[in-house]
């Protein structure tokens, strides 16, 4: 078996090939890398914060007292709202601690593709198959709060704009080495444009957002 190196994207992307010439695992670029961490750790940090104000609003409500997270800035803006609705325990348990797991192990991904760490395609299907999740539960998510709870939490904000970033990127990388079959113009598109798709994401969710509360966002 050896190794060789590709250009993707202006990035090096690290191959190991096997005795037949195609390729066995492999590793994604340093940029790649780097945008798993960022967003792995943006995600952390926003699941990290709602766990311990969940905990605070639990421990306010035993001793008879309430608590106020720091992000609740209007009716909208109300990070309370969302942590004490039933859609905040989707799966029975605070939806932040399986943030809490899911984002670390996006991190590790990131940061052993900046050892230049490579995997087979099973491996990345699987981790794609994780961002699908975790995208599809941010939109059920977003659904909820916009025309169920009808308030906002930016905390919730954040780790929504880490979980598209990563889908997407994870979806172009599995598209462009061939792991997930799509037509030639796909994956033409993927190598140049895949930037426009988490634009595109976002950008419909803002103007979800806006359209929903418009100025009331800061009143």
């Amino acid at each position: 078996m050896s190794k060789t190196t590709t250009a993707s994207d202006s990035d090096s992307v690290s191959r190991d090939i096997d005795s037949g010439g195609g390729p066995r695992s492999v590793g994604g670029s340093r940029a790649f890398g780097l945008l798993l961490v960022i967003t792995g750790a943006a995600g952390l940090l926003a699941a990290w914060v709602i766990t311990i104000d969940k905990f605070k609003i639990l421990e306010a409500k035993v001793a008879g007292t309430t608590f106020t997270p720091g992000c609740s800035i209007n009716p909208i803006l109300s990070c309370g709202s969302i942590m004490e609705s039933d859609q905040a325990s989707a799966f029975g348990f605070p939806n932040p601690m399986l943030g809490l797991a899911a984002y670390a192990v996006v991190i590790c991904v990131g940061m052993s593709l900046l050892a230049r760490a490579t995997y087979p395609r099973w491996y990345w299907l699987t981790f794609n198959a994780g961002c699908l999740f975790g995208v599809g539960f941010v939109t059920w998510l977003q659904f909820q709060s916009l025309y169920r709870i009808n308030a906002l939490c930016l905390w919730c904000c954040l780790a929504w704009v880490a979980t598209i970033l990563m889908f997407w990127y994870v979806t172009s990388f599995n598209v462009r080495n061939d792991f997930l079959p799509t037509p030639r113009w796909l994956k033409s598109f993927f190598e140049d444009f895949t930037w426009a798709l988490p634009v595109l994401h976002i950008g419909i969710i803002a103007v979800l957002i806006f359209t929903r509360w418009g100025d009331k966002l800061w009143a």
